[in-house]
Formats: C-alpha cells, sequence, structure tokens
C-alpha cells in the first residue's frame, strides 16, 4: 500500500510563506502525476498544482505566481511552496500521486492565513 504523509503546515499571517513537504513511500517517477490539492471550510477539495511525468506543472489561477510545486526524485518527495499567501488560501492540503486511475492521498496538513 503507497503511504503519502504531508508536512509542513501552521498558521501564518497574510503575506507570509509556508513550505509543505510530501514524502510516498514508492518511487515518485513510476507515478503519473503527484502533486497538490486543497479544500477550504465548505469548500470542494481543488487542485492547486499537478507535476505530470514529463511534463509542466499545472497550477489552479489561484494560485499561479505565488505557490511553487517541485519534487526532489531521490528522497521520493514532493514540495509546496507558498509565498504572498492569502487568508482565502486556508484549507487543508493534501498531496497525492496518481496512476492508472488511481489517487493515494496522504492525511492533509492545515494551512491557515490570518488577516
Amino acid at each position: 500500500q503507497v503511504q503519502v504523509v504531508e508536512s509542513g503546515g501552521g498558521l501564518v499571517q497574510a503575506g507570509g510563506s509556508l513550505r509543505l513537504s510530501c514524502a510516498v513511500s514508492e518511487r515518485i517517477l513510476s507515478f503519473s502525476s503527484v502533486g497538490w490539492y486543497r479544500q477550504g471550510p465548505g469548500e470542494r477539495r481543488e487542485l492547486g498544482a499537478g507535476i505530470p511525468s514529463g511534463g509542466a506543472t499545472n497550477y489552479a489561477d489561484s494560485v499561479k505566481g505565488r505557490f511553487t510545486a517541485s519534487r526532489e526524485n531521490a528522497k521520493n518527495t514532493v514540495y509546496l511552496q507558498m509565498n504572498s499567501l492569502k487568508p482565502e488560501d486556508t484549507a487543508v492540503y493534501y498531496c497525492y500521486a496518481y496512476i492508472a486511475h488511481q489517487y493515494y492521498w496522504g492525511q492533509g496538513t492545515q494551512v491557515t492565513v490570518s488577516s
């Protein structure tokens, strides 16, 4: 069973930065895509940033220019650098690994941005 574990969430003031990390128990190169979804209070889960294998990273319009997703293949780790955070970025952030119509999810990490 694939294990996905996020870390790095917390409370930050608007305009601040946070870096999320995601450790995957299997080689991330074996997945079609890895990345981050988020779910705000009372909202549905939405893609924040997705890194397809061999392709360009996709970002939600709401985070473009502020968030950067990256991967460190040797460590099977995915990152999300979040800058210029806004209160509307408050959400639970979920890391995922995807292959063959199957998503593997982490437990989520809470990010709270105060105004």
